[in-house]
């Protein structure tokens, strides 16, 4: 949602608030739209600066790390909550161990998707599922050149099917917060240019 659209969302709320005789106070609709000039803040200064988790790791450690993670992908694991089992069950993870011991917590609930994104060589290696949130380009639809009249632009969609039957490609349906939705053919494939992870 771009954050004229949040605006509206949250006006409308307001106003359906009012309705149900449960008014939010002025201070509480305050709050509300500085979270909202906040977000309009970041969008317009390219997003958030927060460093990326991953540059805190030692090559050793990263190089592990990066593996482990693509190995749970690989066997359609979720690394994170292969990660976080093995904390609630005091077991041992094995070589990246590490992390608990000298990241913890904080550092692993840091780690989004698109911080892998830095390292090219591995963006493959993050499976989509269904309910993933992506970015998609509107190069998928229309001709675009870094040039010409039209721009690469992103639009925010959620994954909702998953087509992985074929041995050339796997095709992906998602759906855009308007509603409408896309069929993107060779999203690892060929198409792997036009989407990306959100930035939070």
């Amino acid at each position: 949602m771009t954050p004229d659209e949040i605006a509206t969302v949250l006006q409308t709320a307001f106003h359906r608030c009012d309705a149900a005789s449960c008014p939010l106070s002025a201070r509480q609709k305050e709050i509300l739209l500085q979270v909202l000039e906040e977000i309009q803040r970041q969008s317009l200064s390219g997003g958030s600066d927060t460093p990326n988790p991953l540059d805190e790791l030692t090559p050793e450690e990263l190089e592990t790390f990066l593996a482990f993670v693509k190995t749970e992908e690989e066997q359609d694991r979720t690394w994170k909550v292969q990660l976080l089992n093995d904390w609630l069950h005091n077991q041992d993870s094995g070589n990246v161990q590490f992390v608990r011991e000298r990241y913890g917590l904080q550092w692993l609930n840091r780690v989004e998707s698109y911080h892998f994104d830095k390292y090219a060589y591995f963006e493959d290696a993050l499976k989509l599922r269904i309910g993933d949130r992506i970015e998609v380009s509107n190069a998928l639809w229309e001709w675009v050149q870094d040039d010409g009249p039209c721009k690469r632009e992103w639009f925010g969609a959620i994954v909702i099917q998953i087509d992985e039957t074929s041995n050339v490609s796997t095709n992906c349906v998602v759906r855009f917060y308007n509603g409408a939705e896309y069929e993107i053919a060779g999203i690892y494939e060929w198409n792997r240019y036009n989407w990306r992870w959100p930035k939070k």
